[in-house]
């Protein structure tokens, strides 16, 4: 196995991942398992979780893949379970399961006249209550209901901890996505809740926000399908002062940092943006 960044040692450890079949939760269980943890890799649709499994297996780390759907407290309970007669309690939950939903999006930025009554745009009004639920409940209720079920396992035991998965949305909304903004600042928020219900357990539960990564479903919104850049794009490089998207690895420093207790022992309850300098600028 490859040496982390920090030379945080992880050894004996339980690590838990949720929404470990995408791009960004994926590396950040390889890190995990490069740092020595047992990792668990959750994931609604199991098979996509059981590639990053075995490529953590082949790299000599250790690891399996479960299925688990974050909507439904019996499915955390049970993987839980699971996680807990193959590798032992859980030390590390990072929450990173989330999403949008397209019928939760606006079409334009800015409201225009006519857009109300336009079938051909999909404005504020169009907003399908259904979907902002599903987006709601996918990213808070998903943070929520595998913390219920593997926080059982930290109480009382040292060295526990909780990395949630927020965004720089939650600091700044983002146009055409309200309800995915919202949501965000909703999970920074239970961050902040959670370390405070949980700090006479010893349970430290912090977050990273990411800024613009082109992975993933953002990929859509940030390319065309002839691989040019949108206009979207154009805008958020702007708005970066570093000029450019983030990738994958550069949320492992930010990760090994915040579950290592030597480092991070007397830190818990923030949200630290990974984001290239984009919640610091003005646009002037």
């Amino acid at each position: 196995m490859q040496k982390n960044v920090l030379d945080t040692d992880l050894t004996g450890k339980v690590a838990v991942v949720t929404g470990a079949g995408g791009v960004l939760c994926s590396d950040m269980a390889k890190v995990l398992a490069r740092a020595g943890a047992k990792v668990a890799l959750l994931n609604r649709t199991v098979s996509k979780a059981q590639v990053f499994a075995d490529e953590i297996v082949a790299e000599g780390g250790i690891a399996k893949a479960y299925s688990c759907n974050v909507l439904q407290y019996d499915s955390c309970k049970a993987a839980a379970d699971a996680v807990l007669t193959d590798f032992g309690p859980c030390d590390i939950l990072v929450n990173g399961a989330g999403g949008n939903h397209p019928m939760a999006t606006t079409d334009k930025e800015y409201y225009e006249p006519g857009d109300i009554e336009n079938e051909a745009v999909r404005s504020f009004f169009d907003l399908a209550p259904e979907a902002v639920t599903n987006v709601f409940d996918l990213n808070f209720l998903g943070t929520i209901l595998p913390t219920q079920a593997f926080v059982r396992q930290m109480l009382g035991r040292e060295g526990c901890c909780i990395v949630n998965i927020s965004s720089m949305n939650a600091y700044t909304p983002l146009t055409k996505i309200p309800a995915y903004s919202g949501a965000k600042a909703a999970v920074t928020n239970l961050t902040q809740w959670l370390a405070v219900h949980f700090c006479h357990q010893g349970i430290r539960v912090n977050a990273i926000a990411p800024g613009f990564f082109a992975a993933g479903q953002n990929k859509k919104l940030l390319y065309n399908e002839d691989g040019t850049p949108t206009a979207r794009t154009g805008k958020i490089l702007a708005a970066t002062p570093m000029g450019r998207f983030g990738e994958s690895e550069e949320l492992e420093g930010t990760l090994l940092f915040l579950v290592n207790e030597k480092a991070a022992g007397f830190i818990t309850g923030v949200c630290i943006p990974v984001d290239g300098g984009f919640s610091a600028y003005s646009g002037v």
